[in-house]
Formats: C-alpha cells, structure tokens, sequence
C-alpha cells in the first residue's frame, strides 16, 4: 500500500513502483494507492503518467488477475489517476487490472475487502 500525504511527486511515484515492485513476493498482491491525503502534485505530466503504465506491466508480469485501486479525491489526483487507468487498461499492456475511485469503500470493494 501507498499513502501518500502533502505534495506528490513524480520521484514518489517511479520510486514506490520500483521498491514495491522489485520484491519477487509482493507479484501476486492486490494494491492500493491512496492519494486521499495528496494536497498538490508536482510535475505530474501525461507524458510521466504514460511511462509509467509502460513501466508496469514488465513488473506485474507475474500477478494474474491482480488488482490496483487508487483512492483519489480532489480532481486533479482523480484525472491524472484516470489517465493512468487508461493507459492500462484498455491496451492490456499488464496483466493487472486497474481501477480509480473516490472513497475508500469503492477501492476496498474493487479489491474484495471489506470495509
């Protein structure tokens, strides 16, 4: 899990995908992000948001039928969460499937867990 609190940036980003994802056990996890707390986000590009959909279905190679939920509540988080949804999942570039909401409610049931 990511929690993520006062400004998010791109470092943040690439470097939790990298260390979370470089552990071999973590692959077959479902994942939650949680930007509920991000204040501002820092150079966030589309451009940015883009790699890093390449970047990671390299490392979820091995995660069949995993899931990431990403809390996002103001706009800006949501959009640039939505654009990373987009990239994913429509190409089927990984294997994860990738879902965006609002509340955390809507993420834990996207996961299967309960609240």
């Amino acid at each position: 899990m990511m929690k993520s609190h006062g400004t998010l940036t791109i470092d943040d980003v690439f470097g939790y995908q990298r260390e979370a994802w470089s552990c071999p056990n973590v692959a077959e996890y479902n994942e939650l992000v949680d930007l509920s707390e991000v204040q501002d986000i820092d150079v966030l590009s589309i451009d940015q948001i883009r790699d890093l959909a390449k970047l990671d279905p390299g490392m979820d190679a091995d995660s069949p039928g995993s899931k990431l939920a990403i809390i996002a509540r103001t706009d800006t988080a949501f959009g640039l969460g939505r654009r990373y949804e987009t990239y994913r999942n429509p190409e089927s570039q990984g294997v994860r499937q990738v879902g965006v909401f609002r509340s955390p409610d809507d993420a834990l049931a996207f996961l299967g867990v309960e609240a």
